[in-house]
């Protein structure tokens, strides 16, 4: 795969770095392949889970001939199986993912870190797949492991623009029903919708048992809001138009924040997702890193 053709998104030097870590689901998936990623049945690999009593039929190679010698009574080991993991990319491509105060789109942001997640989840044997929102679901591309697919995702990736209004809550209610097993789900947008039908979508994805996780990227301006003259804000989604004096306002519009970055914060702490707050003058490469080291931390608990 040629990166060069990618060089918006893809940084050669970063995943060359990054590659040395491995994407880990922190629950156990069901797959159909066997790979590096524990399964909720029982298998063959070599981490023992544990025994249980021996009963007519079992395979007589794992049975525990010292448990039986000490005992008396027939035990069978047990072990993790290991299978491979689906992991969905969703990109927000609504409007407001188009800001960037200082020439770096959300977007910008969001498409590297979509683009690397999906490089290493190929190249250690997974299945990625893309799924891009802005008013309508744009792009629907389903898991797979072949690099002729990978190829596919960053050709769109490539052609995906920022549009419209946002139905990333309708979308992800729909995307929890479509995928039939469990699987690694990222979410990488802004999150301009309203937290609580947010809170919705998460326990619906919980419910269902995915393991997923939210990239929440936020221009350093939304957050410090550092205007120092009468403003005309333009909506990015709905194009609606707000004349303001950001001095008046500030205040009250920085406690709003606080008060809706706690809220989703909080509720992705109760539905166990993974978040990740990220300021689009920070360092992609980094945050990355911390995401993968902090996953396969988890998954050794």
């Amino acid at each position: 795969m040629a990166e060069g053709a990618y060089s918006e998104f893809l940084d050669g030097e970063v995943l060359g770095r990054l590659m040395r870590r491995f994407l880990h689901a922190r629950i156990p998936m069901i797959g159909t392949l066997a790979g590096q990623h524990r399964s909720p049945y029982r298998g063959s690999s070599v981490e023992f889970a544990e025994y249980r009593k021996y009963v007519p039929g079992d395979d007589l190679r794992r049975l525990d001939w010292r448990v039986l010698a000490r005992t008396d009574r027939y035990y069978i080991r047990e072990f993790e199986a290991d299978t491979n993991l689906r992991n969905y990319l969703v990109l927000d491509c609504s409007g407001s993912m188009a800001f960037g105060q200082h020439g770096e789109r959300k977007f910008d942001f969001a498409r590297r870190i979509a683009a690397t997640l999906g490089y290493i989840t190929s190249h250690q044997g997974d299945a990625v797949g893309l799924q891009c929102y802005g008013e309508d679901r744009l792009h629907d591309i389903p898991p797979r492991r072949n690099p002729a697919h990978l190829k596919y995702v960053f050709d769109t990736l490539a052609k995906v623009q920022p549009d419209g209004e946002t139905s990333l809550v309708e979308q992800l209610h729909q995307l929890a029903e479509r995928i039939r097993q469990r699987a690694l789900v990222i979410i990488i947008s802004d999150f301009f919708c309203d937290v609580d039908e947010l809170m919705n979508c998460f326990q619906h994805l919980a419910f269902q048992k995915h393991d997923f996780a939210c990239f929440h990227l936020l221009d350093p301006n939304e957050i410090k809001f550092e205007f120092d003259r009468p403003m005309r804000f333009v909506d990015m989604e709905d194009n609606s138009v707000l004349l303001a004096e950001p001095e008046v306002i500030r205040d009250v519009y920085k406690e709003a924040v606080t008060e809706y970055l706690t809220a989703l914060h909080e509720g992705c702490n109760k539905f166990n997702a993974d978040y990740r707050r990220i300021e689009t003058d920070g360092d992609y490469e980094k945050t990355l890193a911390d995401f993968l080291i902090d996953r396969e931390v988890y998954s050794k608990d």
